[in-house]
Formats: C-alpha cells, sequence, structure tokens
C-alpha cells in the first residue's frame, strides 16, 4: 500500500469536486432574519481559520452552544418556504444547519446564498424546490437521499458492534396528523407523506445497541468525532427520537445536540450511554458520517 496516501487524497478531491459541484444551481428564496446570514456569513469566513486541531463539523457545532431549543420551526407558514433559523434550533435542524456550514467551508464558499443552497439540497428530495411532501420528515429517509448524492454515508459495521438490527416501520405521521400543523393545514398533503413512509418502511440498518457504547478501543476506533449520530427509538411508528453529533471526551462519547431537555444547544455532560439508560424508549444508536465510502 505505497500508494495510498496518494489515493486517498484523490479520493478525497474527487469527493470535494462531487460535492461542491453538486449545488451551482441559483440560490432558493429563504426565510430569515438579517441575524441568521450575519450568523452564517461570520461562521464561514471564521471557521477555516479557527479549528485547526478540533474537526471542522465539531468546531462548527460548538459555536452554537447556547441558542435556544425550540420545536416546529420549520412549522411557520401555510405554504413551504426554505426556513434558516440559527436562533432557535431543534435537534434536526441543529444537525443540517452544521452539516450546511460544514459543505460550505469544505468547497470554499462564503456566501449566504451558498448555505442556503446546501440547506436546501440536505432537507428536501434530491434538493428539490421546498415543497411539505419533499421535506425529509423521517431521519431515514435524510440518511438515504443524502448517500445518493454523495454527501454522506451510514457505517454498518463491525458486526461486533453494530450487532442489532433496525427494521423500520414509518407510520407516525399519518397516525398522527394532529399533531403536524402543516398536514392539519392541507390533508392533502397526507398522500405525499404516505409516499415517503412507504418506500423506507420494511428496510432493515445495524446499530450499536446502548450496552455496547461504553468507553472502549473498537468504539473509539469506529466513531469519530463530528459522526451524525441518530439515535433510534421504540415508539411506534418512529425510526429516530433523536439526533447530534459525536464528540469523544477521555471518559467516553458525548453528544452536541439541541437538547429539549437543557431548552438549549448542549455538549451533554453525561456519556452517551448514560443518555440512552435514562431514556427507556431509547435501545441504540445509528452512526452516519460526512464523505462517501
Amino acid at each position: 500500500m505505497k500508494n495510498a496516501p496518494h489515493t486517498l487524497l484523490l479520493i478525497l478531491f474527487v469527493f470535494s469536486v462531487y460535492v461542491c459541484r453538486a449545488t451551482t444551481w441559483g440560490a432558493p428564496t429563504a426565510q430569515y432574519t438579517p441575524e441568521d446570514s450575519a450568523t452564517v456569513v461570520r461562521l464561514l469566513e471564521s471557521a477555516a481559520g479557527e479549528h485547526e486541531g478540533t474537526p471542522l463539523q465539531v468546531w462548527i457545532a460548538r459555536q452554537l452552544i447556547g441558542t435556544p431549543y425550540v420545536a416546529h420551526t420549520l412549522e411557520v407558514n401555510e405554504r413551504e418556504r426554505l426556513v434558516v433559523n440559527l436562533r432557535q434550533l431543534d435537534c434536526t435542524t441543529y444537525v443540517e444547519t452544521v452539516v450546511a456550514l460544514t459543505l460550505c467551508v469544505q468547497c470554499g464558499e462564503k456566501t449566504f446564498d451558498a448555505f442556503c443552497r446546501r440547506l436546501q439540497t440536505l432537507r428536501y428530495i434530491g434538493g428539490s424546490e421546498p415543497m411539505y411532501v419533499t421535506r425529509l420528515h423521517y431521519f431515514t429517509s435524510w440518511i438515504e437521499d443524502n448517500t445518493r448524492g454523495g454527501i454522506c454515508y451510514e457505517l454498518q459495521s463491525p458486526e461486533q458492534l453494530f450487532s442489532s438490527v433496525q427494521t423500520v416501520r414509518a407510520t407516525y405521521m399519518t397516525d398522527h396528523p394532529e399533531r403536524y400543523r402543516m398536514l392539519m393545514a392541507d390533508t392533502a398533503r397526507l398522500a405525499g407523506i404516505r409516499e415517503q413512509q412507504r418506500a423506507i418502511t420494511g428496510k432493515s440498518y445495524r446499530y450499536i445497541p446502548q450496552e455496547r457504547l461504553g468507553d472502549g478501543e473498537q468504539l473509539r476506533q469506529t466513531i469519530h468525532d463530528g459522526d451524525i449520530i441518530a439515535i433510534i427509538t421504540t415508539i411506534g411508528g418512529l425510526d429516530t427520537q433523536h439526533i447530534g453529533i459525536a464528540v469523544w471526551h477521555d471518559d467516553g462519547l458525548h453528544l452536541l445536540n439541541a437538547s429539549s431537555i437543557h431548552k438549549q444547544v448542549v455538549e451533554e455532560p453525561m456519556t452517551l450511554q448514560q443518555y440512552l439508560y435514562k431514556h427507556k424508549t431509547m435501545p441504540g444508536i445509528r452512526v452516519v458520517r460526512l464523505g462517501s465510502e
């Protein structure tokens, strides 16, 4: 493997060219405040020079610590728009914001328009025009769509760690439309949501059960700082219950997340294993990494 470093550099170059070309179309129309756009530009301008020694996505994720947790920040219009809100985050919009900023920095993009293009690519099927029925509501759909786009991939090995299997049964949104403002406003959207649910229902994915999340050498070698952690759930009809960004401490794996418990973005003080043990509906985690396999 004498040429391995050169091969790795070539792979990284090809990946960066592919991803950087993936969003060269015009900027979408976004809903935001001047504070949102200023925060995005400030982070894009400062990230390249300030994150040395820390993985880029972890550095970006930490810049948002203290941001208030607010649920349903995308459910604010009668008609779907690309909502950009860095003043209030939930677990999904937090991860999407971190990933969009990371992709921009990796591609040398420092404009708010570029960030909006990245965010739309992450949030909607194939990066399509914002519509409620094309938003990636289930995180399994999010993983699959962004894997097809060359943005990320899901880890499924080693089997000693990923020792359990989740079979997705996605029905929650159509079982409980009254919990979704935009479904109640227009029940015709239910058909599109059913299609999303059907596309992932019955698919199986390997995951790491909570009992294997102790601080072990194999776990440290497998999960990297900055990986996306998707916590699966036993709640009927859902695939995941919470998501965040992996970060290693001396005592084990922790989670950077927009926390409904702490009411803000935090670097969770307890280990991820301790966190899961306190939540009986969270049996384990799936792991997603930016880049291509």
